[in-house]
């Protein structure tokens, strides 16, 4: 593994820094609520995309740069070490655009990928039900042929913890369109309009105060033969496509953004005069530790992409150590910051409380020692008695 940068590679990172150095968002918003800073996370993608920044590892025909891997992960790293928003529509970015590209026909390429660039439209990913949320298969949402038109699929069905529903004109959905064959082989990869009375989104507030998530309850929401992706019954081909995407460049990002807060903490700590107490000082290098450790990790899992053409399953590593690492970080600030700390509407409360949901998020912490064990370690899968 080559940490050095070619100097095509050293240019792009420079030429992308100085464009950051020199365009910065706008304030974030005190007032307006989620949909004043969702506003303002749309308006600084839409500037990334004047500059064509907004996905430059999409392909220049589509909008992008053709930017490689590491290109795309110095990409990642910019915007966290420069502490900007993420842009709006990072699921169509990171996901619904890279599966159409793969999956998606001419038509499909041509109506959708320009609108999820330019944050134009936004979209969010229908995948998971209160029944089947790690067990993607067990999926219970069904798509009939409307038997009036014939050119029209009927989908009725639940889906949870959807990303920005409240925001999103479309989704990618997966639902089942032949019950009699195997879970695997019956579902079908729709793209469904969320903008119809038969699509209901209910906000799913947390412990923040923020409505990051939602539930979407679906009857008989209507979508054309045109709007499905991949083909009728190769909808799990499809969505492992997506899945595949889903943690390749946030990564990069989440390590930085981890960086940071630790390298806050160590301030915060300093300026207190604790880090000449050795419980504090031995915390503070554990955390060290590990958030080199997951660097190191973010950047194999790029050279194994690179050398095998696709992420290896250590990349659920990274995912699984930074969620562990941000929760004790947090709960290390709790003891070092004090009230502060634990008082609404602070940052470090805010990071306190978020912490909390990211061994459940992209991959709970139980199913990824389970894919590192079968996968990595080669140990053989549980077997449950009947």
């Amino acid at each position: 593994m080559d940490l050095t940068f070619s100097p095509k590679e050293t240019a792009f990172r420079d030429e992308l820094r100085a464009w950051l150095a020199e365009n910065q968002p706008d304030v974030e918003p005190l007032d307006g609520g989620e949909d004043a800073h969702y506003a303002w996370r749309r308006d600084w993608q839409r500037r990334l995309y004047d500059a064509g920044w907004a996905a430059p590892a999409w392909p220049t025909e589509y909008g992008g740069r053709g930017a490689s891997l590491t290109e795309s992960a110095i990409y990642f790293e910019e915007i966290g070490r420069a502490r900007v928003p993420f842009a709006a529509n990072t699921l169509g970015l990171l996901l619904g655009g890279p599966t159409l590209m793969v999956w998606g026909t001419p038509e499909q390429k041509e109506r959708y990928l320009a609108p999820i660039l330019s944050a134009e439209e936004i979209w969010c990913q229908g995948f998971s039900e209160p029944d089947a949320g790690s067990d993607l298969a067990s999926l219970k949402t069904r798509a009939v042929k409307d038997p009036e038109h014939p050119d029209q699929w009927l989908v009725t069905g639940q889906k949870v913890w959807t990303s920005g529903a409240q925001y999103s004109k479309w989704c990618m959905l997966v639902a089942r369109t032949d019950q009699d064959a195997a879970k695997h082989k019956g579902l079908t990869y729709f793209l469904m309009d969320m903008e119809q009375d038969a699509v209901q989104v209910r906000p799913l507030r947390q412990i923040t105060g923020e409505s990051e998530f939602n539930e979407l309850f679906i009857e008989e929401a209507r979508i054309p033969d045109a709007n499905v992706v991949g083909g009728v019954g190769n909808g799990w081909k499809v969505a492992l496509t997506t899945l595949m995407n889903e943690r390749a460049g946030l990564g990069f990002a989440l390590q930085i953004r981890l960086r940071q807060l630790l390298d806050d903490l160590i301030a915060a700590a300093a300026e207190r005069g604790l880090l000449e107490d050795p419980r504090y000082a031995d915390a503070l290098a554990e955390l060290h530790v590990r958030c080199e450790s997951i660097r190191l990790l973010a950047w194999k899992g790029l050279t194994d992409a690179e050398r095998y053409g696709q992420p290896g399953p250590e990349g659920s590593l990274v995912k699984w150590l930074w969620s562990d690492t941000n929760q004790r970080l947090t709960e290390l600030a709790v003891d070092i910051i004090g009230p502060e700390a634990l008082t609404a509407g602070t940052p470090w409360s805010y990071e306190f409380l978020r912490a909390r949901g990211n061994t459940i998020e992209g991959g709970t912490t139980e199913v990824l020692k389970n894919i590192v064990a079968e996968r990595v370690l080669g140990l053989p899968r549980l077997k449950v008695a009947a």
